[in-house]
């Protein structure tokens, strides 16, 4: 299995919430179980259907992240050398050229991306432009809007 980039709060999140679904969540739902069956009938009860469901889904997503963190290439952006190159993790501080505004993006995996705090996806078409690039570079974007030009202004790994 290959390595999956993420950064050291993302990959924290993840174990955050693998915690909680181990330790809160599962015993949670063992407990509605066995309240559900206490009530007799099982073909016809909601509650035991229900929580068998919450089990089903909460197991799902344990999985899902035991192997998200085991196939994880944890980054620490403040331990990168990339001498003013944008990489994975790296904070870019980007001029649109149209309409001379900033905006502050953080490069970062496929399930920390956050557009409202300002995380991108490596793999948007954005972080692809940005790879490799250095502040004072240009960079073309294919946006659904067409195509938006940028200038690097700033390049930090923090």
């Amino acid at each position: 299995m290959s390595s999956v980039p993420i950064t050291v709060v993302g990959a924290q999140l993840l174990k955050d919430e693998l915690q909680r679904l181990k330790h809160v969540e599962r015993p949670a739902v063992i407990n509605a179980i066995s309240e559900a069956r206490a009530q007799g009938d099982l073909s016809e009860n909601a509650e035991y259907d229900a929580a068998k469901e919450r089990q089903s889904f909460i197991e799902g997503r344990i999985a899902e992240l035991e192997g998200k963190l085991s196939a994880a290439q944890i980054i620490d952006p403040t331990l990168l050398d990339a001498e003013g190159r944008v990489v994975f993790a790296s904070t870019v501080t980007l001029q649109d050229l149209e309409s001379d505004e900033n905006v502050t993006y953080q490069i970062v995996g496929d399930d920390e991306a956050d557009l409202k705090v300002s995380k991108i996806s490596i793999s948007s078409p954005i972080a692809r432009a940005l790879i490799g690039k250095y502040a004072g570079d240009e960079v073309e974007v294919q946006a659904p809007a067409g195509v938006r030009s940028y200038e690097i202004i700033e390049v930090k790994y923090i």
